[in-house]
């Protein structure tokens, strides 16, 4: 049951991301250009998902247990360290440059997009290169 609870909201989370073209690195680009030909419209679904998501969280997370698993699992971790800044740093170039982050870019594989392939192999690439050189461990 809690495979198909996943696959269903990643279908449903796929879906979500061809409406509101998040898969489409141009109209991500768009609205990252604040300074040129802003495109305000992925802000609107942002806000979208915020006023859904953010009380079902908080009703969620009173909760004892989720529905299908024995306890929830999230990170307490409040520490900012040199790999989080990094991560973060090379997350927001990526997006910037490539218009595309992992989720989008995942999905818009199943569109037969040439640059999104592309896009998802160097990422895998660099998830290989990452974990190969232990680079994970940067201080």
């Amino acid at each position: 049951m809690n495979k198909l609870a996943s696959l269903l909201s990643g279908i449903i989370f796929g879906i979500g991301l061809v409406i509101s073209e998040m898969v489409n690195p141009a109209k991500v680009l768009g609205f990252l250009d604040l300074f040129g030909n802003w495109d305000p419209s992925l802000a609107f679904v942002m806000m979208g998902a915020l006023v859904i998501s953010s009380p079902l969280f908080h009703i969620i997370k009173k909760k004892e247990k989720p529905l299908l698993a024995e306890k929830f699992n999230y990170s307490n971790n409040k520490t900012i360290n040199n790999q989080l800044i990094l991560g973060s740093a090379l997350f927001g170039a990526g997006w910037g440059l490539g218009g595309l982050c992992p989720g989008p870019a995942i999905t818009s594989v199943a569109l037969l997009n040439i640059y999104s392939i592309t896009f998802v192999v160097s990422m895998l690439v660099g998830f290989y290169f990452v974990k190969t050189l232990n680079l994970n461990k940067v201080k």
